[in-house]
């Protein structure tokens, strides 16, 4: 997939205003350890930066789903949006929480993974329904309340929200893909992609 010149300049940590640097440090200092990508995009907003990296720590670190249920929508969100920095960052988060190799693939070619469990497979397809047709049918909802609990449901909304809000940034911005496993171009529209039954 082609990277997209960045179309916004890069922070420089040492010309911080102090608001930006509060927002820096505080995402410096939790679990991230880092700030990069459209985490730095973002402190040209600090107001946004400081809220929006809050809800990505409770997104990623937090939610009532464990790491491998939660990289797998995070997965899903980065191949519908397209987004390099994401899927590059998080391909290998994924296989290491456990998502397996070949369900990584087939996410990245667009494809329904083979999931092993009601639970993954509750995951995959409420998130990718959910971006594909902007709301889940009633068996979806069904199947993936049974499989996860409403808590849990709702933290998956919020996970696909928040990562399409990165995947935004990433695109709108043209954040660059870093080093990770690149995610190859889909047709555009990507009308295929995910081809659920229903």
């Amino acid at each position: 997939m082609t990277a997209t010149p960045p179309r916004i300049a890069d922070i420089d940590p040492a010309r911080l205003t102090p608001e930006q640097a509060r927002v820096h440090d505080r995402i410096a200092q939790g679990p991230r350890g880092r700030v990069e990508g459209p985490l730095r995009v973002w402190l040209h907003s600090p107001g946004l930066a400081d809220r929006a990296q809050a809800l990505g720590q409770y997104a990623r670190y937090d939610s009532q789903l464990p790491p491998r249920l939660s990289e797998l929508a995070i997965l899903v969100t980065a191949r519908i949006w397209s987004s390099g920095f994401e899927w590059a960052h998080h391909a290998p988060i994924a296989l290491a929480a456990g998502l397996d190799q070949a369900a990584i693939d087939a996410i990245a070619a667009g494809r329904i993974p083979d999931l092993p469990d009601a639970a993954a497979r509750a995951v995959f397809a409420f998130a990718a329904e959910l971006h594909r047709d902007r709301q889940v049918c009633d068996t979806t909802y069904a199947a993936a309340r049974a499989a996860l609990g409403e808590g849990a449901l709702v933290d998956l909304v919020g996970i696909c929200g928040y990562y399409s809000l990165i995947s935004m940034t990433i695109n709108a911005f043209g954040v660059p893909h870093g080093d990770g496993p690149a995610l190859p171009a889909l047709p555009f529209p990507p009308t295929d992609c995910f081809r659920l039954p229903g």
